[in-house]
């Protein structure tokens, strides 16, 4: 059986989730308003060629989440949970208003993608320590409920992305092209900041983890936990790495690539896409936890792997459908966001349950960010160069079905580690 929550953790959970829902949206809304960013700040004569250059700094923000992971969570590790990821809040929320305040191209020429860049790497520096921060802060509050509390935690990150996904639905709805292409973009952005400083106030009342504060009167946190883990866990980092490829690579082609694949590539019109991957991220925000919830009764590992098998095997029929603007595309869209509920409901347990609490936030970190590095980060930059040589249904499923096949792979080397946390279903 498992525990039930008690209203003191539930607000700790609720607390820390609401920054990773936040935090996630700030950083995702750069990927929902990728074509009105492209011609404000990399106008060029292929719109094609303007996206490759919009997500590559989209990628550059993603290349930042390691090197900010291993900083931060160094700190998480030996001093504490609580501090790191409150302060990556209030400065990836920074970083988004002030991105919505840039000029653009027409007006500060090339300091404006410049300082475009910037940001983004400040925002992928602290958000490669907020998201880990979260999941270990969730899963150390309630280790019983685990899988659930981490569900939950990605549950409030799926509805901060279709809070992003419906502020862009609203913005292309209310105002015409050319004042969506002129400013409307910048409300994604400065609605994410200043939401993000409201969720900063009120997690400052947040505590630390019940298990670090144990572990420090015991003066067994680890002096030097990237080191620790680099000499003894290198096989777990990778093994988690691999395993969680499916979710990196699904979310990086939905959150980032879709919307402009869907309006430039294949000339939906813009409320029809955003409405196809509203269908999509709504699908995965109800099943995420209810994955989460099955997670702590059976095992965790094999409703990842089920997922990850169903989505490589879906993805040639998916995107030759859209391509197609089959009468069954939206329904496709729901379907594929039920599927990769699963493994999106369970891979952060299955990470956490890699790794000891006195290496757990700096473990969870490595694995989680190089995944989403590698597999998200540069989701949106390969899928499109694919198009230009497979086509643009092959390019984008090819791409999604490497992913699932390296997470099956992970998921088999990962079976022997797990059992760091209390109520192990793996």
């Amino acid at each position: 059986m498992t525990a039930t929550l008690n209203r003191a953790q539930w607000r700790m959970i609720v607390l820390a989730s609401l920054g990773g829902a936040l935090e996630f949206y700030d950083f995702i809304v750069y990927g929902i308003f990728a074509r009105e960013i492209a011609a404000a700040f990399f106008p060029a004569n292929d719109p094609v060629v303007s996206l490759i250059l919009t997500y590559s700094v989209f990628t550059i923000g993603y290349f930042a989440r390691p090197v900010g992971g291993i900083i931060l969570s160094h700190f998480g590790d030996k001093y504490g949970r609580r501090a790191v990821f409150i302060l990556s809040v209030l400065v990836i929320s920074i970083s988004t208003f002030s991105m919505g305040l840039i000029p653009t191209y027409a007006s500060w020429g090339v300091a404006a993608p410049l300082l475009l860049m910037i940001l983004r790497l400040i925002q992928g520096f602290c958000l490669g320590g907020e998201l880990p921060g979260a999941i270990t802060y969730v899963v150390e509050t309630s280790p019983s409920r685990a899988c659930f509390v981490c569900s939950f935690v990605f549950f409030c990150v799926q509805s901060g992305v279709v809070l992003a996904s419906l502020i862009s639905l609203a913005v292309h709805t209310l105002l015409s092209p050319p004042e969506v292409a002129a400013w409307g973009w910048r409300v994604g952005f400065l609605f994410g900041g200043l939401t993000g400083l409201g969720s900063y106030l009120l997690q400052r009342s947040l505590e630390e983890t019940p298990e670090f504060r144990e572990m420090k009167q015991t003066a067994s946190a680890s002096q030097r936990p990237v080191a620790e883990v680099f000499s003894k866990y290198t096989v777990r980092v990778l093994a988690g790495t691999a395993a969680i490829a499916v979710v990196a690579g699904f979310n990086g082609l939905l959150f980032a690539h879709m919307p402009a694949y869907l309006a430039t590539v294949l000339h939906y019109d813009a409320r029809t896409a955003n409405y196809a991957q509203n269908v999509c991220l709504a699908a995965m925000a109800i099943t995420i936890p209810i994955f989460g919830w099955l997670g702590d009764r059976v095992s965790r590992i094999r409703i990842l792997q089920v997922g990850a098998l169903v989505l490589a095997l879906g993805a040639w029929p998916f995107y030759h459908s859209i391509v197609a603007k089959s009468q069954y595309a939206i329904p496709l869209f729901a379907l594929a966001g039920v599927v990769s509920g699963m493994p999106s409901g369970t891979f952060a347990c299955i990470l956490a349950d890699l790794f000891p609490t006195r290496v757990r936030f700096t473990g969870v970190a490595l694995a989680f960010n190089i995944s989403f590095t590698v597999f998200s980060g540069t989701a949106p930059l390969i899928a499109t160069s694919l198009i230009q040589r497979a086509g643009p249904a092959n390019g984008p499923a090819l791409f999604l079905i490497t992913c699932a096949v390296l997470a099956v792979i992970g998921t088999l080397v990962i079976r022997p580690f797990s059992g760091n946390i209390q109520n192990p279903r793996y």
